[in-house]
């Protein structure tokens, strides 16, 4: 009796404790920037287009953000490899990110048009996960019905973006990749942002380098 007891409450606190990884993404690559959010607060590292995002119990928080994208300063290069962890916290899902935009873009009416490529994590109800140009709700996107986002679950992103090629891992495993033949570079196409619509989403462990290639 005693251990079924016990069991919620350590299902409860496995969503906030850190799980050793038993996979790395490490490799030939150079650190730019990393934040697992202890500091308590948002700082000068970010800039916020809206309400929405806030750092609680040393995570990342963003919930009702209508678009308006949390978007990381420092202008990054072509090359390069993001990885962080996240969790839903609804069966909604919708874990979102922006890689390679402008850095101050946001949803200025319903819908809004990226500036960069969003990975869309459980998007459309945790109806579909996709890699999108710009527009999400255009057809310029590569897409999978699977896996649905597991509300509760922690998940290990990584983005790596190599002369054009993006690919998207998920807990170790590749899941989507997309190859675009007018890659987005240069001025206006350098920074990351955390996104979202309405669902409440946590992110932690923000690591990004910078992969061999630039000049």
């Amino acid at each position: 009796m005693r251990a079924a007891l016990l069991l919620p409450v350590l299902a409860a606190c496995e969503l906030f404790t850190e799980v050793p990884r038993s996979y790395s993404s490490a490799g030939n690559a150079e650190l730019l920037f990393s934040d697992d959010f202890s500091a308590g607060a948002l700082g000068p590292a970010w800039h916020a287009t809206g309400p929405g995002a806030a750092v609680l119990d040393g995570a990342l928080v963003v919930e009702n953000l209508h678009n308006h994208p949390l978007w990381l300063t420092l202008p990054l290069p072509e090359n390069l490899r993001v990885e962080f962890d996240a969790v839903a916290h609804s069966d909604e899902g919708d874990i979102k990110v922006e890689l390679a935009g402008d850095g101050k873009s946001y949803a200025r009416a319903a819908s809004y048009k990226a500036t960069g490529y969003v990975m869309i994590f459980g998007g459309w109800n945790n109806s579909s996960n996709a890699l999108v140009r710009r527009d999400e709700h255009g057809p310029d996107k590569r897409s999978a019905s699977a896996p649905k986002v597991e509300a509760g679950r922690r998940y290990h992103v990584v983005l790596t973006r190599k002369d054009g090629l993006l690919t998207w891992e998920l807990d170790g495993q590749e899941l989507l990749r997309y190859d675009d033949p007018d890659p987005l570079v240069g001025p206006g196409q350098q920074h990351f942002a955390f996104g979202g619509w309405e669902a409440r989403v946590s992110f932690d462990n923000l690591v990004i380098a910078a992969l061999p290639g630039d000049p």
